[in-house]
Formats: C-alpha cells, structure tokens, sequence
C-alpha cells in the first residue's frame, strides 16, 4: 500500500515539474516576442505586406491608381514571356551584372591587398578608396553625368588630346551599358574595400609567421593562407553585390533613363516605367516577382556551390 502511494504521489511531482518547465518556456517565448514585436510590426508593414500584395496585383489588370480589376491568373506572366522588350530588359540585367560584380571585387581585393600592407602612409590610401561609401547615388550620377558629357566632358577632353576621336559614352547605345557599369563599379568599390580590407585585418598573424619562417614567398602565402582564410569575407561580398546589381536603379534613372534604344532597359528601371509611366501595375508586379524568383534561385545556387569552398577557422 505504501508503495502505491509512494508512486503516485512520484507521478504527481513529475506532472507538476511538467507543467513547470511548459510554464518557464512559454515565459521566455513571451519575453522573446515582447523584445521581437517591433521588429516583426516593421517587417510586416514594410517587406511582408508589399510582397503579399504585389503577388496579388501580379494576377489581376489594375487601374491607374493601381487598384485591382479584373482576373486574369497567369496572363500577366505569360504576356511578359511573349514580350521582346522584357526579354531584352532581362539579358540587358544578366550582362550589368556580369559587367559589375566581377570587376568590383577583383578591384576592391586587389585596393584591399595593397592597403593591408605595412607602409607609409596607406591611410590615406585607404581614406581615398573608401570614400565613396560616403557619396550618394544621385551625387555620384551627377559626377559620372559630367564626366561622360560628350562635348565637355573630361573623359572625351582627355581622348582629344590624345588625338581620339571622343566616344558618345551615355547616348550610343553599345557604349551606354558600359558607361553605366563603370559608375556602379566605382560607386560600390568604397563598401567592397572596406569589408575585405576588414577581413584581412582579421586574419592572425601567426600564419603568415609561420610562412616566413618556412621561406615562402609573398603569392604563395596570398593563394594559401589570404585567400582562403578570407573566404567567407569574400563569399558575403559576392553575393551581397550579386543581389544589389540585380536591384540597380538609382544611376539608369539618372544617367540614361534606359535609354538609349532600351540599352540599359533593366528589369527594375523596366518595374518602375510600366508602374508609375505606363500605369500597368499588374504587369509590373508580375515583373517584381519574375525578379524576386531570379534572385532567389540563384542566391540558393551560390549557397549551394559556393559556400562548399568557404573556409571557416
């Protein structure tokens, strides 16, 4: 009998210790959600919301104040698919991006090898190469506007003293794209820079010491110990500029409006003028989810292939 009732009242203490722990947890899931609330409000005000509603939009024909019509499930999408101009605006964006995100981390590496050395005055040099971190998109256009001028700029001045024929750099439309890669390179080459001349900065010196002392040389110790230490550095950034190349606007509105001929048409200049131009929101929301799946697939392919080779310490 007392055995019984030794065993029962067991169970009864586990039950208790039970609903004890369930009450702690939810305790903290509160606290948790308390702290995340203004966080989760944002998000969904801002990202959440615009994305449900822009997969709405993308299925109907809208009126000019962007207010949903009529139905017309996928049509939208295939339309875009039939449509030359939007095929042309996603190759024109396949090739800024190629023309952008190589260019701008080799350079910045290259800036961020060179002012972690130990000379003087490399500060200065690193104030210099970092410094358009601090300009703006539309100071930088005006900048650039300036310098592609044809007649007064300082690039087609330069080429004349040289005795060159000066090049139409923003209104020939094989040279347009370019032009405007070579802006979005030096306008992202400043945050690059920064965050790989930090990477290297974080790399220990004991391997290069160890290397000295084994006699290696300068490249070998950048391919064996710089590079792959820096991996997950250099991993971030390029998938970081990967994604901002594909979302490039401000420059194509200020420089070349897509233009000319549609040479520097890319999708999210093409979003903007069948929106807030052409007032088709469904179909510029059918675009908008086009270019979030491109993304997306190919952010999980990077993550995919690319981080195997990713070297954490």
């Amino acid at each position: 009998m007392s055995n019984r009732i030794t065993t029962d009242h067991h169970e009864e203490n586990q039950e208790i210790f039970k609903k004890a722990i369930k009450m702690q947890k939810l305790k903290f899931f509160l606290t948790g959600m308390t702290f995340l609330l203004p966080s989760i409000v944002l998000f969904g005000i801002f990202m959440f919301y615009p994305l449900l509603r822009t997969i709405y939009l993308s299925f109907f024909l809208t009126d000019m104040g962007g207010n949903p019509t009529v139905f017309v499930g996928f049509d939208n999408y295939l339309h875009l698919f039939r449509s030359e101009l939007f095929l042309n605006s996603l190759r024109t964006t396949l090739t800024f991006v190629l023309m952008t995100v190589p260019a701008t981390v080799l350079i910045g590496l290259l800036l961020a090898v060179l002012s972690n050395e130990k000379l003087k005055g490399v500060g200065i040099f690193r104030t210099i190469f970092s410094s358009t971190m601090g300009i703006s998109v539309a100071a930088g256009s005006i900048f650039w506007m300036f310098l592609f001028h044809p007649s007064i700029g300082w690039l087609n001045q330069l080429l004349d003293l040289l005795g060159i024929e000066g090049i139409g750099w923003l209104i020939d439309p094989s040279r347009a794209l370019m032009s405007v890669s070579i802006t979005t390179v030096w306008m992202n080459l400043g945050f690059t820079f920064l965050v790989l001349l930090g990477g290297l900065q974080s790399i220990p010196a004991y391997l290069y010491e160890s290397a000295d002392i084994d006699g290696c040389g300068y490249f070998y110790k950048l391919r064996r110990i710089t590079i792959p230490m820096l991996s997950p550095t250099l991993f971030f950034i390029v998938t970081v500029s990967f994604i901002n190349s594909f979302q490039t606007f401000g420059q194509i509105d200020m420089l070349t409006q897509g233009g000319p001929v549609n040479a520097t048409n890319v999708i999210v200049y093409s979003i903007y003028r069948e929106a807030f131009v052409n007032f088709q929101h469904g179909t510029a929301s059918a675009q908008a989810m086009i270019l979030f799946l491109i993304i997306l697939v190919l952010t999980a392919i990077q993550f995919k292939f690319n981080e195997r080779k990713v070297h954490y310490q």
